[in-house]
């Protein structure tokens, strides 16, 4: 950490002005997607969450199983439609509200652990990188308890320990697993005093690298000069302070559990994100995946090898001869026990392993890769052009290999289809039964996600796995349309072949199953296909069921 001093006047005007600008950024860069109707988790949770808050004032969703999630966000939504709009195009600007927030907690952090080059590189990369990107318009929790967690890990830096308290606090009501920030730094409080104690240093002689830390002990433990029980025990006392973090959590929980039954959402929730999960070996894979996530997906890996790489580089000078500071060492050290507890505790639970989840230390990851190119490689700016440029093409053409249209413009395609697939099902068969799994379930059902006028009659299925559609094929009396999509994005044209081993440990582990093309679902049902589209393999197919055809036929006759 740097060393105590007098605390730096804080330019109110020059802060409204960055989160200004930044907003206004995200705002045209985020115009063609205002208006798309709700996507996926967005449709099946958070809007009828919110909308329930809305229009009875309740905290628990009656529209949609309460799966124990705090209240924050539908809070935030509510408000907005309240007091403006009940309209997708609302809801993404209050979202954009958030992002910006986040970005400008990145401006704070960055400026004040390095230098406004570096802290505007960094905002910009994080902005359009991918992940960030899409769920900056995305009403999900992830957006709001990275905004918190990053603006707590700013006043955390520079000593603000009340208002970092607030913005710890204030994650895990965002999102219950933004609880992991605060306790992270808590236990790595108590490790550097146990080590201290022990060895007389913050880290042990026997530590790897221990001449290092030793040159750099005092921005280790600037606090602890002596091991004296007195300090000790300041040390020990400051970082239970952090578990102050979880008491708006527990009072949440406490209330769901009065209100529910449950502390943690339905059974099968907690089945699906912690019961299922606990498998050593599936840990093992889900660390491997988030790993990926965090330093290679979606070119990420440019920005990480070129750090890497920019190691071997010696630093260079400045113009006064002084040489490029790096980003203190206790600091970077704090980053790492963040990142390694995100990876660590999502390799654990979470049923998807969604890279969203990990929104709150994608900005620390660019901030030190910036930090290091720009401290060892002369044409830095350069290099940040050239991942900027490379991640926006990697947001607009998809990879080839497997992401969750979320993290992409993908998603985007994905409702642009649905919508398509919804219209034609309203003009065509309004009054008929429709096959199909969610959450076009709920996209035909709920007028007010935006694809329908009307509700209209559903028969709904899992999904579209072999299992599935054969089980529906015995019960075709039951339904009379089949809207048939992708729920699984697949590359056209994959880089890897999936192994079969790989395969039966995607389908055991993380819920993985292929869906029937149209053709044999149709041919299994005996029925037509009358409408295909597809936009970057997000596609949809509408299946008329033949005796519906032939009724048709008779009628007009």
């Amino acid at each position: 950490m740097k060393p105590r001093g007098r605390k730096r006047r804080i330019d109110v005007p020059g802060g409204f002005a960055a989160f200004a600008l930044i907003f206004s950024a995200l705002f045209l860069t985020h115009a063609t997607l205002l208006r798309l109707p709700y996507f996926w988790d967005e449709a099946g949770y958070f809007i009828p969450a919110a909308r329930d808050l809305l229009q009875t004032g309740s905290l628990i969703p009656h529209s949609t199983l309460s799966n124990a999630h705090p209240p924050l966000l539908m809070l935030w939504l509510a408000f907005w439609w309240k007091f403006s709009a009940f309209t997708p195009a609302v809801t993404r600007i209050a979202m954009l509200l958030v992002a910006t927030f986040t970005l400008a907690g990145v401006w704070r952090l960055a400026r004040r652990i390095a230098n406004t080059p570096v802290a505007l590189a960094t905002v910009i990369c994080t902005a359009l990188y991918p992940v960030f990107f899409a769920q900056s318009s995305l009403a999900q929790l992830d957006m709001l308890a990275a905004a918190f967690t990053i603006w707590g890990l700013a006043m955390y830096v520079e000593r603000r320990m009340m208002a970092a308290l607030l913005f710890f606090a204030l994650a895990p009501v965002a999102k219950e697993t933004a609880l992991i920030a605060p306790v992270a730094l808590m236990v790595w409080k108590l490790v550097c005093k146990l080590v201290w104690k022990e060895t007389g240093a913050p880290l042990g002689p026997a530590f790897p690298g221990w001449g290092f830390f030793r040159k750099h002990r005092g921005s280790l433990a600037p606090s602890i000069n002596t091991p004296t029980p007195a300090k000790e025990a300041g040390v020990g006392h400051a970082a239970l302070i952090w578990l102050v973090c979880a008491v708006p959590l527990v009072c949440w929980l406490v209330y769901h559990r009065h209100r529910t039954g449950y502390f943690f959402g339905n059974p099968e929730y907690l089945r699906y994100n912690v019961g299922a999960t606990l498998s050593p070996l599936r840990f093992v894979l889900a660390s491997l995946m988030r790993l990926w996530q965090l330093l290679g997906y979606l070119n990420m890996f440019v920005l990480t090898l070129g750090a890497a790489v920019a190691m071997f580089l010696p630093p260079l000078r400045e113009r006064d001869g002084s040489e490029r500071p790096r980003i203190d060492v206790n600091v970077q050290l704090v980053f790492a026990v963040l990142i390694a507890a995100y990876v660590i505790a999502f390799s654990m639970i979470g049923g998807a392993v969604l890279a969203r989840y990990l929104m709150p230390v994608y900005p620390l990851v660019i901030l030190l890769c910036v930090s290091t190119l720009r401290r060892r490689v002369r044409l830095w700016p350069w290099c940040i052009a050239g991942v900027c440029a490379l991640f926006v093409f990697v947001l607009c053409i998809p990879p080839p290999y497997r992401v969750s249209p979320e993290d992409t413009l993908l998603y985007r395609d994905y409702v642009l289809v649905h919508k398509t697939a919804a219209d034609e099902l309203s003009q065509r068969f309004p009054n008929r039964r429709i096959l199909t799994a969610w959450p076009a379930s709920d996209e035909l059902t709920r007028p007010y996600l935006g694809y329908v006028g009307k509700p209209m009659q559903v028969v709904r299925i899992e999904n579209f796995s072999d299992f599935e559609m054969l089980r529906a094929s015995r019960a075709t009396e039951q339904f009379d349309v089949v809207l048939l999509f992708s729920t699984k994005w697949e590359p056209p044209h994959p880089l890897l072949s999936s192994l079969p081993f790989g395969r039966a440990l995607h389908e055991r582990f993380f819920d993985y199953h292929e869906d029937m093309d149209p053709q044999r679902a149709a041919a299994l049902l005996g029925g037509r296909i009358l409408d295909y589209q597809n936009r970057n393999n997000e596609w949809m197919a509408i299946i008329s069921i033949e005796r519906i055809e032939n009724a048709r036929v008779r009628e007009n006759n």
